[in-house]
C-alpha cells in the first residue's frame, strides 16, 4: 500500500494538471456552448394562439410578482382583479420596480430580460417596453428568445381537457418541433369529481366511481391522446398528501389506467410532488403553497413498477435528500429540477451540490417552469451562473484527490446534465441547432 501510494504521488508530480483558472474556463465554455432541452415549461408555439404568453405585461403579471406585489401594495386582491392586464402590469411596475428596488429573484429576472433586449431598466413607465414587444412577430420572437436563452427545445404542458387547448389538438395542429408535447393528467388524477362529465360529453363511458368500465374508458382516452398528441411523457402535479396505493377514484385510475398506459406507450411519468393548492384563494394562482410529502409512496411506485420510468421533482426543500437516496436505490427514478419555491440560486446551489455528491451526473439539474416566453432568458442565465462554480469546485476537488479532468470530459458532463440525460430517459433525441 505504501509503495503504491508513493508511486501514484510520483506519477502525479510528472503530469501537468490544469489550473483552477483553466478548469473554470472549461466549465464556462461548456455551459455557454451547450444548448439546453428545457424539460418542463408552460410555453407554446404560435399555432396555439393566446395561451402562449409573451411580452412585458405577461412578464409583470406572472404570479411570482403578484405575490410580491400584494406584500408591498395597499391594493387589495379583490380590487386588483378588476384591473385590465395593462393596469395590473403598471401597478406592479410602479410598486416593485419604481418604489422599491427589484432585488428579489422574480423582479431581477424582469430586469435581466429588459437588459437583454436593450430596453430601459429604470424607466418610470412601460411605454418603450410595450412598443418594443408590440412590434415583434410571434415566430421571429420565439426564434430570438430561444437563441438568446441557449435553448434548443422546450417541453410544453398540454392538458387535453383544457377548453382553450382542446380545440387546437382536435383540429390536428402541426406542432413546432422545438415545442415537445406532454400529456398532463391533473384533471384526471386530482380533480376527478369534475372532468368525468366532460369526458362523457366527448363520448367516453366514464363515471364518478372509477368502475371497471370507467378504467377501461380512461385507458381508451389516454390511448387516443397519445396517438393524437404524441407526448414524450405524461405528467401530474400532486399535493404533499399524495399516497400510493390509495383506494380512491383517483388512486384506482392512477394504478389501473395511467401506469399501464405509460408502459404501453413506453412513456415516463413525471410526478411533481408537494404543492398545497389555494392556501390563500384571494390571490388566485399566487395563492398556492408548499408541504413536505411522505415519499414512501414513491418508494412503493419504484419498487412495484420497475418497468415504469419516473421523472420526479419535489417542492419541499426538506424532501430533497430523501429523493436523492431513493434515486440511488431505484434506477427507474430520475430526479429533476428545482421547482417553483426552490428556484432561487442559494437553494439551487445546495440541492445541486447534494445531487452531484450522491448521484454524480445522473440527474437533470434544472427546468425553467417558464410560463412567459422571455423568462427563458433569465432563468437559463441563472442556471448557468449557478452551475459554473458548483462544477468548477467539483472538478477541482477531483483533481486535488488525484484524477485529472479534460475539457472533453467536462463538455460530456454538461451535455448529460443539459440534454442527454433527459433525451435518454424519454427515448428521444432532439435537434440542437
Amino acid at each position: 500500500m505504501t509503495k503504491a501510494t508513493s508511486f501514484e504521488k510520483a506519477r502525479l508530480n510528472t503530469v501537468q494538471l490544469p489550473s483552477a483558472e483553466e478548469i473554470e474556463s472549461a466549465v464556462q465554455d461548456a455551459l455557454t456552448a451547450t444548448q439546453c432541452v428545457d424539460m418542463h415549461t408552460h410555453l407554446y408555439p404560435a399555432a396555439f394562439g393566446k395561451i402562449g404568453l409573451w411580452g412585458i405585461d405577461e412578464l409583470l403579471t406572472y404570479h411570482y410578482l403578484e405575490a410580491e406585489f400584494f406584500r408591498q401594495s395597499e391594493v387589495k386582491p379583490e380590487k386588483y382583479w378588476t384591473f385590465s392586464k395593462q393596469d395590473r402590469a403598471d401597478a406592479i411596475w410602479k410598486t416593485l420596480f419604481v418604489e422599491n428596488t427589484p432585488i428579489s429573484e422574480a423582479t431581477r429576472g424582469v430586469i435581466a430580460v429588459l437588459q437583454a433586449f436593450g430596453l430601459p431598466t429604470e424607466a418610470r413607465d412601460l411605454r418603450e417596453a410595450r412598443e418594443f414587444f408590440g412590434e415583434q412577430s410571434p415566430d421571429a420572437h420565439i426564434n430570438n428568445v430561444l437563441r438568446m436563452a441557449g435553448v434548443s427545445t422546450v417541453v410544453m404542458t398540454n392538458d387535453p381537457l383544457d377548453p382553450e387547448e382542446m380545440p387546437v389538438w382536435m383540429k390536428g395542429v402541426e406542432v413546432d418541433a422545438r415545442f415537445q408535447p406532454v400529456l398532463r393528467l391533473d384533471r384526471i388524477l386530482r380533480e376527478w369529481s369534475d372532468p368525468w362529465e366532460q369526458l362523457v360529453s366527448l363520448g367516453y363511458n366514464v363515471d364518478s366511481r372509477a368502475s371497471v368500465v370507467c378504467v377501461a374508458e380512461i385507458r381508451r382516452f389516454l390511448s387516443d391522446c397519445c396517438r393524437r398528441m404524441r407526448p414524450i411523457y405524461m405528467a401530474v402535479s400532486l399535493p404533499d398528501t399524495f399516497e400510493f396505493p390509495a383506494e380512491t377514484p383517483q388512486g384506482v385510475l392512477f394504478r389501473e389506467a395511467v401506469l399501464p398506459a405509460c408502459r404501453e406507450f413506453d412513456l415516463p411519468l413525471s410526478l411533481m410532488i408537494g404543492v398545497r393548492r389555494q392556501v390563500n384563494p384571494r390571490i388566485r394562482l399566487a395563492g398556492d403553497a408548499v408541504g413536505r410529502a411522505d415519499l414512501r409512496s414513491l418508494e412503493t411506485l419504484c419498487q412495484k413498477y420497475p418497468e415504469n420510468r419516473f421523472l420526479v421533482s419535489v417542492l419541499s426543500r426538506e424532501n430533497q435528500h430523501e429523493l436523492c437516496v431513493y434515486a440511488r436505490k431505484f434506477n427507474n427514478l430520475m430526479p429533476f429540477g428545482c421547482w417553483w419555491f426552490l428556484n432561487n440560486p442559494s437553494i439551487v446551489e445546495e440541492i445541486t451540490r447534494e445531487r452531484i455528491e450522491m448521484l454524480g451526473t445522473s440527474f437533470i439539474p434544472q427546468h425553467s417552469d417558464a410560463r412567459v416566453l422571455e423568462q427563458l432568458i433569465y432563468k437559463w442565465a441563472n442556471t448557468r451562473r449557478t452551475l459554473a462554480p458548483i462544477l468548477t469546485k467539483s472538478y477541482s476537488t477531483l483533481i486535488e484527490d488525484g484524477r485529472n479532468v479534460s475539457r472533453d470530459e467536462i463538455q460530456r458532463d454538461v451535455e448529460k446534465l443539459f440534454r442527454s440525460n433527459f433525451e435518454n430517459w424519454v427515448g428521444r433525441e432532439f435537434s440542437a441547432s
